[in-house]
């Protein structure tokens, strides 16, 4: 399948990436304190990666579900967790495997929140994935999705992440509401990061976020919070939607 295969191609670039940001403290609870507020109950994560946002959720005694489509990272992700008594365990998942419903029937309308941050641009059918997720959830359910702000910002960076494209708020939206979710936040997110990743990935033609400059960059995220709040959220890297599912379908 072309999302597997996209995913599998861009193993090496995506576990650098990851394990740059990791170190990232700073900026890791921010993105989590941006979401925390959409989150109860019991939460599944998609893409979980090496658990960057999963330890968070467990520092604030939320039950998580951790899932990825690599084998190698829910393994890492057993190995990190399998003592904290809020992880719930981490399992390969596919939002676009055809026989989704057999394969995860056990976890369908299991949750309170579903989330996937850096995730749905990996995607070839978002609108399919998002229909998944919609499965997973309870009834009142909330999907939150932070995917790359616009396309006009693809670059290196993106094509060596296997990303297929960038979003607004208008078209992420757009999606949600094909998936008959009901659309209760949006907002951008870090409008900061934009110049870095517009110089480094488009200027300077990197193909991995350097480690000295996501260093510098973590540093200063309490700057660049205010910053995001004097522009009222309008702009950023990053875009956020929440939607519900509906009580009764």
């Amino acid at each position: 399948m072309a999302t597997e295969i996209k995913f599998e191609e861009q193993d090496e670039a995506g576990e650098t990436t990851l394990e740059v940001i990791a170190k990232a403290d700073k900026f890791n609870r921010w993105m989590y304190q941006t979401i925390k507020p959409f989150c109860k109950g019991r939460v599944l994560e998609i893409g979980s990666g090496i658990g960057n946002i999963s330890t968070f959720f467990m520092q604030d005694q939320f039950e998580i579900m951790l899932t990825d489509i690599r084998k190698g990272y829910c393994e890492k992700l057993e190995s990190t967790f399998e003592q904290n008594p809020y992880f719930l365990g981490a399992e390969i998942m596919d939002l676009t495997d055809v026989e989704f419903d057999q394969k995860f029937e056990t976890h369908l309308g299991q949750y309170d929140t579903v989330f996937a941050l850096n995730v749905v641009e990996h995607i070839f059918d978002d609108e399919l994935a998002l229909r998944n997720c919609k499965k997973l959830l309870k009834p009142g359910g909330q999907l939150t999705i932070l995917v790359p702000s616009y396309q006009k910002l693809y670059n290196g960076f993106d094509k060596e992440l296997g990303h297929y494209r960038r979003y607004t708020k208008s078209l992420l939206s757009q999606v949600f509401l094909k998936s008959s979710y009901k659309i209760i936040h949006k907002q951008y997110f870090n409008f900061i990061g934009i110049f870095g990743w517009y110089v480094t990935g488009s200027l300077m033609k990197k193909e991995t976020i350097p480690g000295g400059q996501m260093k510098l960059y973590n540093k200063l995220v309490p700057i660049f919070k205010i910053i995001d709040k004097l522009t009222f959220n309008q702009i950023g890297l990053s875009t956020v939607i929440v939607g519900k599912k509906p009580e009764v379908e």
